[in-house]
Parts: structure tokens; sequence; C-alpha cells
């Protein structure tokens, strides 16, 4: 089961991302990354590829049944959040790659528990034709540094610590009915286009996941 977050809106985590004394960088920067997300609006539109929904339906069994492919035409790779080194960044840096997309925070059950799943998955997949994109939903001015020491504690050193303080490209999720609470996540094409949805956890680390990752990078390939 999903949890819905426990507050949307503007994060003063950020301040951690960018060190002290940027307050008002920061607060120009998610000004920046709320007008770039489009305060809930998709500007992109894809074309939806019936043989990559097909497949992806296809593997949604087992552990993995309640993801959903979809056929929306919506993209995402304008969608912004901070990097690691807590700078605007979009999806669109990821462009070639088909990705895995998961919005968590470390007070979601449901999203601690995934979270070494996801590190597995990354681990075995990530590369030049895939990633796992771990977006973080942590709140306050220690948020940041909850969701790193719970990744350095569990070992999990193939997820990155990306960063959503302003709540505008969760909220855009949201608005586009993908997501209702935590975790979310999005299957996309090599466009950053939306192949799946899936609101609530999955065990990612199981041979349902892999299957399903594994057709999603050869029809991104082909």
């Amino acid at each position: 089961m999903s949890q819905t977050p426990k507050e949307t809106r503007p994060n003063p985590a950020m301040r951690r991302f960018l060190g002290p004394g940027l307050g008002l960088a920061a607060l120009g920067i998610a000004a920046v990354i709320w007008v770039s997300n489009g305060g809930g609006t998709t500007a992109q539109e894809c074309s939806v590829n019936s043989e990559v929904l097909a497949a992806i339906d296809q593997a949604a069994t087992g552990q993995l049944a309640a993801i959903q492919a979809t056929g929306t035409g919506r993209g995402y790779s304008d969608l912004e959040y901070l990097n690691e080194a807590g700078e605007p960044t979009t999806l669109a840096d990821f462009s070639g790659k088909a990705l895995l997309v998961n919005f968590w925070a470390t007070w979601c059950a449901p999203c601690r528990e995934e979270m070494p799943y996801l590190d597995t998955l990354s681990a075995r997949y990530g590369g030049d034709d895939f990633a796992v994109v771990t977006i973080n939903l942590d709140i306050g001015e220690d948020g940041i540094d909850k969701a790193r020491a719970f990744l350095e504690e569990g070992g999990m050193e193939n997820l990155p610590l990306m960063a959503d303080p302003t709540f505008a490209a969760f909220e855009r999720l949201k608005a586009n009915g993908v997501a209702l609470g935590l975790p979310a996540t999005l299957l996309l094409d090599g466009r950053a286009c939306e192949v799946a949805v899936l609101q609530g956890p999955a065990e990612w680390a199981s041979d349902a996941a892999f299957s399903m990752i594994e057709k999603l990078i050869s029809l991104h390939k082909a």
C-alpha cells in the first residue's frame, strides 16, 4: 500500500544541498523548477508504441501485477529536480536510456522496504541502456541528510540521491493521475515517454521484474 505524502510544500532541504548562505539562490532554483515542471502540466507529447505496451502488459505478473502499461502519450524529458550535486536537472540528461523513475521518502514504510530491491535492479541492469532514478521527497532542513543516511546504512550504493524539494515534479505526477501517494514509479522509454506506471511498492529484485526490465531494454534498443 502506498502512503500519502505528509506535506506538499516547498522544501527547505534544498539549502542543505547548496550550502550555507545560498538561501536566496535556493529559492530562485525552486521557482525555476516549479516553472519548468509546468506547475502540474505536461509539455511533451509522445507517440504510443503498442509493441512496448503489449510487452509490458504481458510481463506485469506476480510481484509486478499492479503495474499498468499506459498509452497516454505523456512525456517527461522536461521533468526537473535536483541532482546529486544539488543542481537543477531534467530527465533529458538520461536521453537514450530506458528509465525507472521512483519517488520515495524515508518516512514512507513501503518505500524503505522497496529501496533495497531497486538497488539490486540498478546494480544488475544500470548502464548505457537503462537507469534507475530515485527522487527523494523528505522535507525539513535535515531531510536530505536522513535520505543519505538511510541509503548509506543500508549499503545501497547503486541508487542516486536526487531530490524534489519543491514537490513540483511529484505534483505533476499527481495532476496526471500517476501518483496518489508514495512510492510512485514511472517506466519510461529512451525519449522519457511514459510506458507504464505503478502506485505503491514492488519487489524489483524478482524474476518478474527482471523479465520486465529486460523486455523494456530490448524494445528500447530495437
